[in-house]
């Protein structure tokens, strides 16, 4: 079963030592495509340049709420310019971020409005990140609603889900939905409808059992489309196609198989 991974990070340091030989040798066995997701600029042109080395490697492009100390006056225009690239398939990935003490919250709401109202200039899905932030982000997806949307590594209640729901967007998990202590993200996932899924891994971050620990890749994707599958009552091979199938339509995917 060959699996699509809708949000990966390669231009993480983890990967310096083996990122060709790994992309190859997976793409190769059992992960059908890969979108390699930007934080800021340097690592939205990485995304960009691996796209252009692999067929079924895609790009994402936009400012991390974390990473807007370094959003210049003109941020639009260069994520803009970026995305003119075909291989980039969605902005993001965007939102809000209060985890740590001294964020901005006005700088970010700003920016993560300004994008999704870019995206939806350009017809693009938006991949959002929310962290300690639900109401601010529920508000302006209400304020700002953006043509379709993604709330990935999703770990909030099976409640916001059905708002999400409601709203157009689609939401995805990452492996933490494997890990034994993860009875909300199942809660949430039960609620879902399955032609609203989709499956990441966030790499190299939240690796799924049996691998929690280790540095996560894409080949790992498949275990949490099993997990899903348990949840959902159906056979493995059956969720992983149509959680591909998800991801095709929302992020266009031009893949060769």
């Amino acid at each position: 079963m060959k699996i699509i991974d809708t949000h990966a990070h390669y231009d993480d340091e983890q990967f310096d030592t083996d990122r060709d030989e790994l992309l190859s040798r997976i793409l190769s066995d059992n992960v059908l495509a890969i979108i390699d997701i930007g934080c800021d600029l340097k690592s939205c042109r990485f995304a960009v340049d691996l796209a252009a080395k692999y067929n079924n490697v895609f790009a994402a492009v936009g400012f991390h709420p974390e990473n807007i100390n370094s959003a210049g006056d003109n941020y639009i225009e260069e994520i803009k310019s970026l995305a003119q690239n075909k291989k980039v398939v969605a902005i993001g990935e965007i939102g809000l971020d209060y985890h740590y003490e001294g964020y901005d919250r006005e700088r970010q709401i700003e920016i993560f409005e300004n994008q999704i109202k870019l995206a939806n200039e350009l017809s693009l899905p938006v991949i959002i990140h929310s962290r300690d932030a639900t109401a601010d982000t529920m508000e302006v997806l209400k304020r700002t609603p953006p043509q379709k949307a993604v709330m990935h590594c999703y770990s909030g209640s099976a409640e916001t889900a059905r708002e999400l729901i409601k709203m157009g967007l689609y939401i995805s998990f990452t492996g933490v939905l494997t890990f034994k202590n993860s009875k909300k993200a199942v809660s949430a996932c039960e609620v879902i409808p399955f032609d609203r899924l989709m499956t990441e891994t966030d790499s190299p971050y939240m690796a799924p059992v049996p691998y929690r620990g280790k540095r996560c890749d894409s080949s790992y994707t498949i275990e949490t489309a099993k997990k899903i599958a348990e949840i959902k009552g159906i056979e493995p091979e059956k969720a992983v196609e149509i959680l591909n199938n998800n991801a095709i339509q929302f992020f266009d995917l031009d893949i060769s198989f």
